[in-house]
């Protein structure tokens, strides 16, 4: 497990701890139950939803009124909630105010696709005491998830990759204040944009890499996926020209972590998800105004690409990280209007 990883996983266990610490005893034996299923990630989101639902009851249930804290709540009561309930929490959901940190009120909206995720948490939750025989009835099981409207995929033409590229490469249009920092960047952030472009992966598998990862031998990167598994990327040439660039420079700086991340901030420490994001950000908006970028677009760019080129769904699923195929046909195996050309041409009325 790499350092990264292990100091990720340290991080969560704590704020799982802290959340649980907040709520009833029996939500211990559900994030136990869900333990080997689920990823250190989703019992956290699962938590958070969790504890907001619990603190509506709390405030909003009138059941509740006669408690004294949130973890008095007994699983008996959690059972009498209707399906009504649930569906006035989500209207609640739309918007509420929170009392955060030092009395701060902070307003909070969710729209269909935050009501489905905090829903599907509590369906589980649900879910799992009803399989137990816990509780005798599900009353999530009678609510509707939310419908989401499909969005279209966000991603890099072709064009604006090669302009993206070159942006990161001379600068070119950043403020005289970015333009000092780029010079000592620059090789990094190409490195870095180059590697995310060329293999697809995610931000958080990105800024987990250390040095030793890399293997110029088959030009392939060790990641630890979502759920804690390792695996080999592989790369190509443009993407190996950057990296060894990168890495002439990258050799001369110590990590002040007493570790060695192959993305170093100018702290010398290693890259944040956030900064990533940041940085995306910077460069992609002098590219083009009409697209929001992000680092999971930059993802987006390459699984749309590979799967154009190959037409093999297969292989994007795997590349990708996906477990289910079902997720890369639902995201990338959607016809372009090149494609929708192609076949207009194909069809002949009349020979």
């Amino acid at each position: 497990m790499s350092s990264y990883t292990d100091q990720r996983q340290k991080h969560i266990t704590k704020m799982m701890r802290e959340i649980l610490s907040e709520l009833p005893p029996y939500l211990f034996d559900f994030f136990r139950g869900i333990e080997h299923t689920t990823s250190m990630n989703t019992r956290l989101a699962y938590a958070y939803d969790l504890r907001l639902f619990f603190e509506y009851l709390y405030k909003e249930y009138p059941p509740c009124k006669a408690l004294n804290s949130i973890r008095e709540i007994p699983l008996e009561l959690i059972e009498k909630v209707s399906p009504r309930d649930l569906e006035m929490y989500l209207e609640y959901l739309t918007y509420y105010e929170k009392e955060e940190g030092h009395e701060d009120i902070v307003s909070h909206q969710n729209g269909l696709k935050g009501k489905a995720r905090k829903l599907s948490s509590l369906k589980s939750f649900y879910q799992y005491f009803y399989k137990q025989q816990r509780i005798l009835t599900n009353p999530s099981a009678l609510v509707d998830m939310p419908k989401i409207h499909e969005k279209p995929i966000v991603k890099l033409d072709v064009d604006e990759v090669a302009r993206l590229l070159d942006t990161v490469e001379d600068g070119t249009d950043l403020t005289d204040h970015q333009k000092r920092y780029h010079a000592y960047t620059k090789k990094r952030d190409l490195a870095l944009i180059s590697l995310l472009l060329g293999t697809g992966i995610r931000v958080s598998e990105c800024v987990g890499l250390n040095i030793e990862d890399i293997d110029f031998n088959y030009n392939g990167i060790r990641i630890t996926r979502k759920g804690g598994n390792e695996t080999i990327i592989y790369f190509g040439n443009e993407v190996e020209r950057a990296l060894l660039d990168y890495l002439e420079e990258r050799e001369e700086k110590v990590c002040k972590e007493d570790d060695t991340p192959l993305f170093l901030s100018l702290q010398n420490k290693r890259m944040s998800v956030r900064s990533v994001q940041i940085l995306v950000k910077k460069y992609s908006q002098l590219v083009t105004q009409l697209k929001t970028i992000t680092p999971h677009k930059l993802r987006s760019t390459y699984g749309t690409t590979l799967y154009q080129e190959t037409g093999d769904i297969y292989l994007v699923a795997d590349v990708l990280g996906h477990k289910d195929v079902n997720t890369t046909k639902k995201h990338y195996a959607q016809m372009d209007d090149a494609r929708r050309r192609m076949a207009a041409g194909i069809v002949k009325l009349r020979d």
